[in-house]
């Protein structure tokens, strides 16, 4: 993987740098907020502007780089996205913070499919796989590390905006210095939501569920933590794990999932999820008690702690659940189509997600935002265990569970191992060095 990693490091190095502006941004924006006492309904509207633009983003750019080509689009909208950063710096006010947030989503969809289109005109059979693990590594490494940035300075400054600004116009450099030339935009098709829902109602419902659930969680957990007076290190430290714990979690589910009924594993991972939101809600927030240790930390905040990684590690591979189980019912060559559907039911719950979010908020106050995670997940279980009722399992050999962003376009699905070889071998030609 190392040889693939080295000869795509331009990209690699423009997609990271990206990752960790985004991490960063994100939450210095929930945080800063709660700080301006924005409502937390105006909050969740102007967190879902993000997935507004990713949404439009992610119909119109296709077009545009078959017009103009994949550099000239890369750096257009991560120059958008650098402006985006400094709109919300100098107006604090929630109606430009979501065209902030509408900029900035419309412009990373934008550099993903760049960055995997480019990755699949790169990748071989034989390198795929290793190509798409160091692709999912690259993306959540970032985001973690933007997140442990918020310790930089303090939200309420403007620094942080710069911070991200810079960071953005950074990742234009290596992508913009590559010798090599850029690769030929192919366009892939998707299956619609009705014929989704034919082949796999399961995965369907459960791919806008986890689209509210993912959104929700990494719009406004910094707005909880911000809430339930975390401290700006704690709140970090907590965004940190959450971000790790989704990307260790994904092997060991991938594992039971290919040995196992994938729905039974949809069902057990959602209600372990539904459980450590349970136990986030007893021992955080408006629930922290003086327990404290020697350390002068309380336990109920270090139980908390764990809680929150272990329900991120448990929630944040059901996207890649839901596409392995429905390709199980797909014939191979519709793998990627059928993914694309996926992303854009995903797509639709999470810009749904943060507002609906907000509003358990604001009814329940700070605890509405587990309330809102349990009720979504114990819909997945109750939806997947009817589901096993009315619907015997399949086997389908050339169906395995793939870890990947919940982020991903269908040209980064190609990068899937189990998908059919459709790349011939003067694609590889064209690389980044």
């Amino acid at each position: 993987m190392q040889k693939e990693v080295t000869k795509s490091w331009a990209l690699f190095l423009g997609i990271g740098t990206i990752m960790i502006a985004h991490g960063l941004q994100m939450q210095v924006m929930g945080i800063r907020s709660v700080n301006e006492n924005f409502n937390l309904i105006t909050t969740g509207i102007f967190m879902s502007g993000y997935f507004v633009g990713y949404f439009l983003g992610s119909q119109t750019t296709p077009k545009l780089v078959q017009k103009v080509g994949h550099i000239r689009v890369f750096a257009a909208f991560a120059s958008l996205a650098s402006l985006s950063a400094l709109v919300a710096a100098i107006y604090v006010n929630p109606f430009m913070w979501t065209l902030s947030r509408f900029l900035t989503g419309i412009s990373l969809v934008s550099c993903y499919i760049v960055a995997e289109s480019w990755l699949n005109d790169r990748a071989t059979n034989k390198n795929r796989g290793q190509l798409l693990s160091a692709y999912m590594i690259i993306l959540f490494g970032g985001l973690a590390i933007g997140m442990l940035l918020l310790n930089v300075s303090n939200p309420n400054n403007y620094e942080p905006f710069i911070l991200v600004s810079i960071l953005l116009s950074l990742a234009l450099v290596p992508i913009l210095l590559t010798k090599r030339s850029a690769p030929k935009f192919k366009k892939i098709g998707t299956i619609s939501v009705k014929e989704l829902f034919k082949i796999s109602p399961l995965g369907t419902v459960s791919s806008f569920c986890t689209g509210l659930i993912h959104s929700a969680f990494f719009s406004l957990i910094a707005v909880y933590a911000t809430t339930s007076n975390f401290t700006l290190f704690e709140t970090s430290i907590l965004l940190f794990l959450s971000t790790i714990a989704g990307v260790i979690f994904q092997g060991p589910i991938g594992y039971f999932s290919d040995k196992f009924e994938r729905r039974k594993v949809i069902v057990v991972t959602t209600l372990l999820s539904a459980l450590f939101a349970l136990l986030a809600i007893i021992f955080g927030g408006e629930s922290l008690q003086n327990m404290y240790l020697s350390v002068k930390v309380p336990l109920s905040k270090i139980i908390f702690f764990i809680s929150v990684a272990l329900y991120a590690g448990l929630c944040l591979p059901l996207f890649s659940l839901n596409l392995a189980h429905t390709n199980d019912y797909v014939a191979k060559e519709k793998f990627v189509a059928a993914g694309g559907g996926l992303q854009l039911i995903f797509g639709i719950g999470a810009i749904i997600g943060p507002i609906l979010c907000s509003l358990f908020m604001d009814i329940f106050n700070i605890n509405g935002f587990f309330i809102f995670l349990i009720l979504s997940h114990l819909f997945i279980a109750i939806f997947g265990i009817y589901r096993m009722r009315v619907r015997e399992s399949v086997d389908n050999p050339d169906s395995t569970f793939t870890p990947v962003p919940a982020t991903i376009t269908p040209a980064g699905l190609e990068l899937d191992p189990d998908t059919p070889a459709n790349l011939d071998n003067n694609n590889n030609k064209a690389t980044l060095g």
